[in-house]
């Protein structure tokens, strides 16, 4: 099969494909495959996963389901599965492939449901022109933060974490300063940046000055250091929450008792 000529794919990538493609045309149950992600976006190199979206006839969506484990193994060789309950999608397999190794995420869905959300596929096969026209409408795109929604909930979750760090529960508060990189600082400041955002996926490459400061918000298992990467953290939404020129209601009782509480956690009265 030919790719459209946009598609950069790398080699392994692309035989892959290539053979992906020729089996799962074959089942009358399919009617398209469309690629997404980086290989769809630009930017793949060796380390790229492959994600497919393989629609399916809709009555016959619950056997291919059933029998997603007997066609994954047919692509190729596969090392392990599982299903992707994990991020709220068990219609995606998660597949592991040797020779050449490659992550590989098929998501079968009925037709109706390959509508885009987040990012745009390029088809590869269709048994018909029914998902390209599915695809045409909408395009995906990833939603911008809301700041408000931000403003609400960071002072708190900053004040929960002063806590865990007083009471030397260090795990917790470094999973919540990543929850916070992830949910808050990144997408705010990749918007900022006028670029889109998957949390910190590609951050280094979208804004090499946001990572740095992301950077900063990272901790070691250490108290001190724990302390001083929250404060880190308030500092760096501070900031984006002036440059974003975006008006908000800003929630200034609330931090006002969290950067009082992060000086006692500092000064070791917390």
């Amino acid at each position: 099969m030919d790719f459209p000529d946009a598609l950069d794919i790398p080699p392994p990538h692309r035989e892959f494909l290539r053979r992906a493609v020729s089996v799962l045309c074959r089942d009358e149950r399919i009617v398209g495959i469309a690629v997404a992600g980086s290989l769809a976006e630009g930017g793949a190199d060796e380390w790229s996963d492959v994600d497919l979206v393989v629609a399916v006839e809709p009555d016959r969506h619950q056997s291919v389901l059933e029998d997603r484990h007997r066609l994954a193994a047919a692509l190729g060789d596969l090392a392990a599965a599982f299903t992707g309950e994990h991020v709220g999608e068990p219609r995606l397999l998660v597949c592991l492939y040797d020779n050449p190794v490659l992550h590989v995420d098929l998501k079968f869905v009925p037709l109706p449901d390959a509508v885009p959300v987040v990012d745009n596929p390029v088809v590869l096969w269709a048994r018909d022109g029914r998902l390209e026209a599915v695809l045409r409408q909408r395009v995906g795109a990833y939603p911008l933060p809301d700041r408000q929604w931000s403003e609400d909930r960071f002072w708190i979750w900053i004040h929960y974490l002063a806590g865990k760090i007083a009471r030397g529960e260090l795990f917790e508060a470094m999973e919540g300063l990543s929850f916070l990189r992830v949910t808050i600082l990144a997408p705010l400041g990749l918007a900022n940046a006028g670029t889109s955002s998957s949390g910190v996926r590609r951050v280094e490459e979208k804004s090499p000055e946001l990572a740095g400061a992301l950077a900063a918000t990272v901790a070691e298992y250490d108290r001190d250091s724990l302390r001083t990467a929250l404060e880190a953290a308030v500092t760096l939404y501070r900031r984006l929450r002036a440059e974003s020129g975006e008006p908000v209601v800003r929630r200034g009782e609330a931090e006002g008792i969290t950067v009082r509480t992060l000086a006692e956690v500092r000064t070791g009265a917390g």
